[in-house]
C-alpha cells in the first residue's frame, strides 16, 4: 500500500498552480508527500512566480523540506524513504535524461534508484516536443517495467500541435494502479 510518495517537480512553470491541487487533494487524502525539486524550479522566477514562494508553499503543505540537490536526494532509494515515485509535471529533458538513464539532478538521482529497487515510477507529462524528438522517449519508458503514465494529451493542438499534457486529477488513481503494477487505461485522453 503507498502511503509515501516521492513528488518530482520539474520546469514547467505553467502547470505549477495545477500540481499544488494536487498536492493538496493528496494530503487531504493521508498521503505523505516528499516533495524533490529540479535545479530549475529550485533558482528560476518566471511570470509565473517566484522559485522561493513556491518552495515555501509546497513545504508548508506537505510539512516536508523539499529535496534540492543530489546529495540530499542520495538517500531516498537506500533508506526506502518513499514507496512511489511521481514526477509531475515531467518536462521534455527530464523525459529524456529518464530514458537515456542519465541522473545529473535530484529527481533523476531518485528515479534511478527506484528503477534499481523495482518501485513505481509515474510520469505526468508536460512537454511541447512530446511528439516531436520526445516522442521515442515516451516510447522507451512506455516499454520499461515498473514505469507507469498519468493518461495525456495534446492541450493545444492548433497552436502547440506536439505538446502533451497529463490530466492532472488522474495522478491518484494512476499511483492506484502503479502500486498493483497496472497502468491505467485509457492512456490517451
Amino acid at each position: 500500500m503507498i502511503t509515501n510518495i516521492g513528488l518530482g517537480i520539474t520546469g514547467s512553470f505553467c502547470t505549477h498552480e495545477k500540481i499544488i491541487k494536487s498536492i493538496e487533494e493528496l494530503v487531504s487524502k493521508g498521503y505523505n508527500i516528499l516533495p524533490i525539486i529540479s535545479n530549475s524550479v529550485k533558482i528560476y522566477d518566471t511570470r509565473f512566480g517566484k522559485s522561493k514562494d513556491f518552495i515555501e508553499k509546497i513545504e508548508e503543505l506537505t510539512k516536508n523540506k523539499v529535496i534540492d540537490n543530489i546529495v540530499t536526494a542520495e538517500p531516498v532509494g537506500p533508506k526506502n524513504l518513499i514507496d512511489i515515485l511521481v514526477i509531475a509535471p515531467c518536462t521534455g529533458n527530464t523525459l529524456s535524461k529518464l530514458a537515456n538513464a542519465i541522473s545529473d539532478g535530484p529527481i533523476t538521482m531518485v528515479a534511478k534508484s527506484l528503477m534499481r529497487n523495482f518501485k513505481p515510477i509515474v510520469i505526468g507529462l508536460s512537454t511541447n516536443d512530446a511528439l516531436g524528438l520526445n516522442l521515442h522517449n515516451i516510447a522507451t519508458l512506455i516499454n520499461c517495467k515498473n514505469v507507469f503514465f498519468v493518461p495525456f494529451g495534446q492541450d493545444d493542438f492548433k497552436n502547440k500541435p506536439k505538446s502533451l499534457i497529463s490530466k492532472w486529477e488522474l495522478i491518484e488513481e494512476t499511483i492506484i494502479q502503479a502500486d498493483k503494477g497496472l497502468q491505467i487505461q485509457p492512456l490517451l485522453i
